[in-house]
């Protein structure tokens, strides 16, 4: 008998070892959410935006060898779904190997170079959501990601992009979640509505330090998938906002529905509106959003060439607005990156991208 006792001790703590070590589990609570309105709502104009022509500031860029080389060989994002295994399994190695360099010190208390990414868009809240500066800031935060892991990581394939669209109101079947190889499962809240760790994939049993909120209490990578969230992120949607004729306006309901929805949809840390960061799916929802916005911007070349509305600060945006990303990247005007396909020189790397369609 005593022997039988043993050997179950040895089976449990070896079956123990197997299993990724995990931080404490933060009730849903803990993560502030997002707030968005319906459909319905911002067809209805509720968002209470409209245009602001006395701070639309035109600005022409001139054509240039730069644009005519970019445009000759653009930087191609390719959706998830024709994105190839190889590069797959590259980008997600490159995000770890961030999580593994140590951090810049510039952002305490990040304890990588990844967590540096979070930190800063945690202290940068609230002046790059709730306002038109949020998909402009975004547009470069996401750039200046992507620049990184080409920098520190050697990840030089295209980066992907997530057309949710095609999986909304079903995320958790997506092979992103469902792949081991992968971001790892995307589970429902537990019988107490609480978030679940994630304990499967490539970030299995990975802590937080950024978040939640404005705190930095070390917690684990959780999510609570609400698939009635997650529905919102449908092609009628992104219709509605892309049919707005200003900048503003459709940014407005680009931040308040699709992509409020698809954070709070896959939920806890994800729906943490200062330190989403730290769950890796950010960059894929992103790159969704980011997408959304140069479809936009492909109905009218003025698109790219002007902007409207104020920032958190009740200032006007022009196009000789700075975008600050806390030294992760140089400062630029908004006239460097409102174009994906400008070429401008930006550091070592040419602004140079479109997406697969």
């Amino acid at each position: 008998m005593q022997s039988l006792v043993y050997l179950l001790a040895l089976t449990s703590a070896a079956t123990a070892a197997l299993l990724p070590r995990v931080a404490p589990n933060l009730p849903a609570s803990a993560f502030p959410t997002f707030s968005h309105l319906t459909q319905a709502d911002f067809e209805a104009g509720k968002d209470n935006v409209t245009a602001s022509p006395t701070t639309f500031t035109p600005f022409a860029l001139d054509a240039s060898p730069a644009s005519a080389a970019c445009s000759a060989n653009p930087n191609v994002r390719i959706e998830w779904r024709s994105y190839p295994t190889s590069s797959r399994l590259g980008f997600i190695a490159a995000i770890k190997c961030m999580m593994a360099q140590p951090p810049s010190g510039n952002f305490p208390p990040s304890t990588s170079r990844y967590e540096d990414f979070a930190r800063l868009h945690q202290m940068y809240m609230p002046n790059i959501h709730g306002n038109p500066k949020f998909l402009i800031w975004h547009r470069y935060f996401l750039w200046t990601f992507e620049m990184a892991l080409r920098d520190t990581c050697g990840f030089w394939d295209p980066l992907p992009w997530w057309d949710e669209t095609l999986d909304a109101g079903n995320f958790h079947n997506s092979d992103m979640f469902t792949n081991t190889a992968y971001f790892g499962h995307l589970p429902g809240p537990d019988a107490n509505g609480n978030p679940v760790c994630i304990i499967s994939g490539a970030f299995a049993g990975l802590t937080c330090h950024i978040g939640p909120g404005s705190s930095n209490t070390p917690h684990c990578l959780s999510r609570a998938v609400d698939e009635s969230l997650t529905a919102q992120c449908n092609s009628g949607f992104v219709q509605t906002c892309n049919s707005r004729g200003d900048y503003a306006s459709m940014e407005s309901c680009s931040e308040g529905g699709p992509h409020a929805y698809g954070h709070d949809g896959i939920g806890a840390v994800m729906s943490d509106v200062s330190a989403s960061p730290s769950d890796p799916i950010f960059w894929m929802h992103h790159s969704f959003i980011d997408h959304n916005f140069r479809i936009w911007q492909n109905v009218d070349p003025a698109r790219t060439t002007t902007i409207n509305g104020d920032d958190h600060f009740g200032v006007p945006l022009t196009m000789n607005t700075i975008v600050n990303v806390g030294g992760l990247g140089p400062n630029v005007p908004i006239s460097d990156i409102m174009n994906t396909m400008s070429g401008i020189q930006i550091g070592a790397h040419t602004f140079c991208y479109k997406y697969s369609y």
